[in-house]
C-alpha cells in the first residue's frame, strides 16, 4: 500500500477489537476502534476510513443499520462479523453494501488477509482512456468505466463499489462466461480465501437493482454449471 490506510474497527467486545486492530496495525494502518453502533457511524464520517471492520451485534444500532447508514455517505470497504451461522444475517448484511464477511471465530490473519486484497483493487479510475473505459451500452443499461457511474433507461444506478466491479469485468468481456473463481481473482483478488459463492450474492443484488431476476434477466446471465456472462439488455 503506497499511502497510509485508515481503518474503523467497530466491535463491542473490547478485546476482540484491539485483537483485530493491532493485527491490522501491523499491517501498517491508522486504526480507530469502536465499541458501540451510534458512534461508529459519527466516527465513519470523522475518520473517513477506507476499510470498516463492522461487527453485526452492536449496542445502540446493529451492523446492518450502521452499514445501510454508512453507506449513504462513505464507499469504505466494509467487512462484517457475524457469531450467527444463519446464512439470513448474511445476506442481508451483504444487500446494504458490506463487501465480505466473516464467521467468529476467525483468524486475525485471514481478516487481514481479504482486507489487504480489497485494498489492492484501483480507487480511482485510469486517466489514459483505453478502449475498455469507453462507456459500453447493452440496451437501456449504459455503463462508464472511467466515472464508475450506471444508467438504467436514464436513471442513475446506485451501486456498491463491489457490485460495480463485477459488472465493469462482465461487461468488459460480453461473450466471456465466467466462473465464480474468474471473478473472484479479477475483483477480490487471487490471493482472497472464502466461500466462493459470496459471488453469487452479490450478482443478486446487482440483479435487483437492474431489474432482473434469476430467471428472467436481461443483463446478468447465468451459465449453467460455468458462472455468469452480460446479456444483451432485451
Amino acid at each position: 500500500m503506497t499511502s497510509v490506510v485508515r481503518a474503523l474497527v467497530v466491535e463491542d467486545e473490547p478485546d476482540l477489537a484491539a485483537l483485530v486492530g493491532s493485527y491490522l496495525e501491523r499491517a501498517g494502518m491508522v486504526v480507530t476502534l469502536c465499541h458501540d453502533g451510534l458512534q461508529a457511524v459519527a466516527l465513519a464520517r470523522q475518520v473517513d476510513p477506507e476499510v470498516i471492520v463492522l461487527d453485526l451485534g452492536l449496542p445502540s444500532l446493529d451492523g446492518i443499520e450502521v452499514c445501510r447508514q454508512v453507506r449513504t455517505f462513505s464507499d469504505a470497504y466494509v467487512v462484517m462479523l457475524t457469531a450467527r451461522s444463519d446464512e439470513v444475517d448474511t445476506l442481508v448484511g451483504l444487500s446494504v453494501g458490506a463487501d465480505d464477511y466473516l464467521a467468529k471465530p476467525f483468524s486475525p490473519r485471514e481478516l487481514v488477509a481479504r482486507v489487504q486484497a480489497m485494498l489492492r483493487r484501483p480507487r480511482t479510475p485510469r486517466q489514459d482512456l483505453a478502449p475498455e473505459d469507453e462507456p459500453r451500452r447493452f440496451g437501456p443499461l449504459l455503463i462508464d468505466p472511467l466515472g464508475r457511474e450506471v444508467f438504467l433507461d436514464g436513471e442513475p444506478v446506485a451501486l456498491t463499489r463491489t457490485e460495480f466491479d463485477l459488472l465493469d469485468v462482465l461487461s468488459a468481456r460480453p461473450r466471456m462466461a465466467f466462473s465464480r473463481h474468474q471473478l473472484i481473482a479479477a475483483v477480490w483478488d487471487d490471493s482472497w480465501v472464502g466461500d466462493d459463492h459470496l459471488v453469487d450474492t452479490h450478482i443478486g443484488n446487482l440483479r435487483q437493482k437492474l431489474g432482473d431476476s434469476a430467471t428472467t434477466s436481461r443483463f446478468v446471465k447465468t451459465v449453467r454449471g460455468v458462472g455468469y456472462r452480460m446479456g444483451t439488455g432485451t
